[in-house]
C-alpha cells in the first residue's frame, strides 16, 4: 500500500527500477527470454544493433538483479543458454502494461523525446 510518500528520492525503489530497465536492451532481452530459454547468439540475432559487449554487459546486469540465470552445458561443445528467473517472468505483466500505455501516446520524433522533460 503506498504511503503519502512513497517515493523519497533516496529510497524510491520504482524509480530504481525503472531507470534499470529504461537502461538500453535490458527490456528487450527480457522480452526476448519470454518466450524461453536462448542461447547468446539467438540473442544477438533477435536484437539487431547490439555488440557482444553490451549484451554481455546486459546479462550480467540482469543476473544481477536476479531476473535472468545462465546456465552452463557440460557436453561437447559447451552451450550457455539464459532464462528468465521467477522474478524476471514476474515483469510480463509490467512490461505489457507498459508497453500498452505507450501505444497510446503520439509518436514522438527524435526532436521531441527530451520536450516533456
Amino acid at each position: 500500500m503506498l504511503t503519502a510518500d512513497p517515493c523519497r528520492p533516496d529510497q524510491c525503489l520504482a524509480e530504481d527500477w525503472l531507470g534499470f530497465l529504461g537502461h538500453r536492451w535490458n527490456a528487450l532481452t527480457l522480452w526476448q527470454l519470454e518466450a524461453g530459454p536462448r542461447r547468446f547468439s539467438d540473442l544477438q540475432d533477435r536484437l539487431p544493433g547490439i555488440s557482444p559487449k553490451v549484451l554481455t554487459e546486459r546479462l550480467e546486469g540482469l543476473q544481477a538483479r536476479g531476473l535472468v540465470s545462465r546456465q552452463v552445458s557440460n557436453g561437447f561443445p559447451r552451450t550457455v543458454t539464459y532464462a528468465l528467473t521467477v522474478q524476471g517472468a514476474g515483469l510480463r505483466g509490467v512490461l505489457m502494461h507498459l508497453y500498452d500505455w505507450a501505444e497510446t501516446l503520439p509518436v514522438m520524433g527524435a526532436e521531441n523525446t527530451n520536450a516533456a522533460l
